[in-house]
């Protein structure tokens, strides 16, 4: 997978330690073990790197979070262009209530990009990060 200007091997681990994709950048790859094993993936349960891509931000793999934030900046396009599971769930005053479904922690740096235009965000099974 080729973003922000790496190539990414994204696989899921073979001792089946995460639940996630977990993430590597290629060019880090130091060696590498041929195990000759192979693994049979139901089509039902493929990785679907479009689905992939809607749910990570700046490659940063983890859990599947769902977090929410208010928004008070000058476009709510393009917090929906950047996040492309956001919905707005609350508008009011100008402020919009968004939720978002994320893997990982990549949201963090985006967010705290958006300076006083973000608040309240709350991540569900994590801390108030404000």
């Amino acid at each position: 997978m080729f973003s922000e200007y790496y190539f990414y091997l994204i696989a899921f681990m073979a001792d089946d330690s995460k639940d996630y994709p977990t993430v590597f950048r290629i060019d880090r790859i130091e060696n590498m073990k041929n195990l000759n094993k192979k693994f049979q993936i139901p089509y039902k349960d493929r990785f679907n790197e479009g689905e992939f891509r809607k749910r990570v931000q700046f490659m940063y793999s983890g859990p599947l979070n769902t977090v929410k934030f208010e928004y008070s900046g000058p476009s709510i396009e393009s917090v929906l262009d950047r996040l492309p599971t956001a919905e707005v769930i609350l508008e009011k005053e100008d402020v919009y209530t968004v939720k978002v479904e994320i893997y990982g922690d990549g949201l963090d740096m985006w967010l705290r990009s958006q300076g006083d235009y973000i608040r309240n965000i709350k991540y569900r099974g994590k801390e108030n990060l404000e």
